[in-house]
């Protein structure tokens, strides 16, 4: 259950392993929010993306690849450069110095994020664990 970041397949995997991880959803139990990757080219990556995940009580209740922004209105939106998805992904960036640092803008409460710090690590423990590749 491995793919290339940012693949539909990608998304797709991330979705099954959130709802298999028994570890996250222990940890997760109590996350009440959606969420929006929008993904700025850079690096490999030429246009612009938006990736949705519907986050609740430990599930994904869904994904989807959005055209743009205004097809849903998620509590929080996560927006950072291609490279700097991928060097979280890598383990080259902690996520939360990347909030703080603004490498990874957050739009939403940044309360609730700091609330949650064990519900956003082992989120991104899953992300790294689907990645096989990230695009070159």
């Amino acid at each position: 259950m491995s793919a290339v970041f940012p693949t539909l397949e990608w998304l797709t995997n991330l979705e099954e392993k959130l709802n298999s991880d028994e570890r996250y959803a222990g940890i997760a139990k109590n996350w009440e929010g959606d969420l929006l990757f929008d993904i700025q080219p850079s690096g490999p990556l030429k246009e612009e993306l938006f990736y949705y995940l519907d986050l609740w009580h430990g599930k994904c209740r869904g994904v989807s690849v959005l055209a743009d922004l205004s097809e849903k209105q998620p509590a929080f939106v996560l927006k950072a450069p291609f490279d700097n998805f991928a060097r979280i992904l890598k383990g080259e960036l902690d996520p939360m110095q990347a909030m703080l640092t603004r490498k990874l803008q957050v739009q939403g409460s940044m309360a609730v994020m700091m609330r949650s710090v064990p519900t956003v690590l082992d989120f991104v423990r899953c992300a790294r664990e689907v990645t096989h590749e990230i695009l070159a």
